[in-house]
């Protein structure tokens, strides 16, 4: 009964008849401050439906744009715990450039933090989001444009040797 419950999760979770939910849930979770990286989802869902490339850059930037709000709603929270640590040159840093930071969010390893911090800063919401949301929708056009430009034959060749 549990393996059966596992696989339904998994198969849930894939959503296989629908790849915009998959690119969607995928991209928030891969905001927050879990280990996940969401770009082989949206460049799988694209690759597997070419008519799908704008639909899936837009649903992953607003999936990955709202995780960056979680995280920027924990660093709110947080701003207490972590008062010491203003004093840093880190934080100097983003206090003097506030939310146009937000740019940033989409780099791998600190971007995630970098949307905590801002909302433990208390930088202004909506520009911090908007910021945010630019960021993340050109790393998802780029990243993607530029895998798209790989040849297929690498793919399959890639899949045989795992």
């Amino acid at each position: 009964m549990l393996e059966s419950a596992v696989h339904w999760l998994l198969n849930m979770l894939a959503l296989p008849d629908v790849g915009l939910s998959s690119v969607f849930i995928i991209s928030l979770l891969s905001a927050t401050l879990l280990p996940l990286g969401s770009e082989p989802a949206v460049f799988a869902v694209i690759k597997a439906n070419g008519s799908l490339f704008w639909p899936t850059i837009f649903v992953a930037t607003a999936g990955n744009t709202i995780g960056g709000v979680i995280d920027y709603w924990m660093g709110y929270g947080a701003h207490e715990v972590f008062a010491k640590e203003r004093k840093t040159r880190w934080f100097g840093w983003l206090e003097r450039y506030g939310a146009k930071t937000m740019l940033l969010a989409w780099l791998p390893g600190i971007g995630d933090p970098l949307c905590t911090v801002a909302g433990w800063l208390k930088m202004p919401f909506w520009p911090s989001i908007c910021y945010m949301a630019i960021g993340k929708f050109l790393r998802y056009l780029t990243i993607t444009s530029m895998l798209l430009l790989v040849p297929d034959g690498f793919w399959r060749g890639l899949l045989t040797w795992f």
